[in-house]
């Protein structure tokens, strides 16, 4: 198939470049030799056509026309004037790179061959003597040029390939990060939905089971405003979950107390501890660590039937770290981690920390979660 690209740029200026010049040389050769004499009016006539039709070309592959239709006529009048003046046919070698950007290579090469041959017999009939080099120099020249310019439009073909894979590629990639980021939303969405509203219901439900269980009196009152204030919070986070995904707690108060109210809301008893030297700590950092703790703890209330619940947060150098233990009735980790324990490990783990639960039955059960901050691996 032929070069689909413009005929224009550097190359096919120094093409242009050098068919005007060898046109304007073979001319003033002409008339060195020959003179206004003989049939000088005819020689001039197809020289201003050669060089108009040309010219047409130069026009509109410069404006990005259709130039090739017009590649044929400047042949025709090419052929004839070097028939008539054999001067003129060192003009061949622009026409031979002109025929290789009009042509496909099918077609390119039996016409680049056939001009060579024809500038070639030209050349030997002004040069009066038979002289094979004379001959074998187009042929030689025009080949070089058809070879050479076929390499480079393969390459070319090459590089447009390779760059149209590489925008596939890249779109491709952009779909499946969309993808991905829309499954990670998901995720995120659903985890805040069960560290929030799910947890928060459910503490609120414990509280109100409590109280249907020990009837009418001052402790089913204390456990119905537990249940109350509960409702509350977990209305005020739902509105906070639809507008922005915030943490309303960690805005008002610092984290431990943040992590110790949202404990108690499910365990009343749980206390906590702060090892290390207190440091600012990134809001994702703070809010993973806060729903965390909301998650362990509510998991403690519904099945751990524990006694004691303790929470340490350790900060340690360029990492904080998250431990919530009780000495409940335990079980065997991994056979009952339902949601809860895989969205404490997913959130933990999309901020680069590590997360482990270790349990036995009757002996507790210990969450850790260790985060880094500060750039820390």
């Amino acid at each position: 198939m032929p070069d689909k690209t413009p005929f224009r740029g550097p190359i096919a200026v120094a093409i242009h470049l050098s068919f005007y010049l060898l046109l304007a040389a073979s001319t003033a050769r002409y008339l060195t030799y020959h003179g206004v004499s003989g049939r000088w009016v005819v020689v001039a006539g197809l020289i201003a056509v050669l060089a108009a039709l040309y010219g047409v070309i130069v026009v509109l592959s410069r404006r990005g026309g259709a130039w090739r239709p017009w590649v044929w006529p400047v042949l025709t009048s090419w052929v004839v004037l070097v028939w008539l003046t054999p001067s003129f046919a060192w003009t061949a070698f622009p026409i031979f790179f002109l025929c290789t950007r009009a042509f496909p290579r099918w077609a390119a090469y039996p016409v680049v061959a056939a001009l060579a041959v024809f500038a070639g017999v030209e050349f030997m009939s002004f040069s009066g003597r038979t002289e094979w080099p004379v001959l074998l120099a187009p042929l030689c020249t025009g080949a070089l040029i058809v070879l050479a310019y076929g390499q480079v439009q393969r390459g070319a073909v090459e590089r447009e390939q390779l760059l149209s894979e590489l925008i596939d590629a890249k779109t491709k990639l952009a779909e499946t990060e969309r993808e991905a980021g829309v499954l990670t939303e998901r995720e995120r969405l659903a985890r805040e939905i069960h560290d929030t509203v799910t947890q928060g219901l459910t503490s609120a439900l414990l509280h109100l089971e409590a109280a249907d269980e020990v009837g009418p009196g001052p402790r089913a009152d204390d456990e119905i405003r537990t249940a109350t204030g509960l409702l509350r919070e977990n209305l005020s986070e739902t509105r906070d979950l639809v507008h922005h995904l915030g943490s309303p707690d960690l805005r008002t108060q610092s984290l431990d107390a943040a992590l110790l109210a949202a404990v108690r809301g499910y365990v009343p008893a749980a206390h906590l501890r702060v090892v290390g030297t207190v440091m600012a700590l990134p809001s994702e950092v703070e809010h993973a660590l806060l729903r965390v703790a909301q998650s362990a703890a509510s998991n403690v209330r519904r099945h751990a039937d524990a006694h004691t619940v303790g929470v340490t947060l350790t900060y340690l150098p360029g990492a904080i770290a998250l431990d919530v233990f009780d000495d409940g009735v335990g079980f065997v980790v991994g056979d009952r981690d339902g949601f809860g324990l895989p969205a404490m490990r997913q959130r933990v783990e999309a901020l680069g920390g590590t997360f482990a639960v270790e349990s036995t039955p009757g002996e507790g059960t210990v969450v850790a979660a260790q985060i880094p901050v500060g750039g820390a691996a």
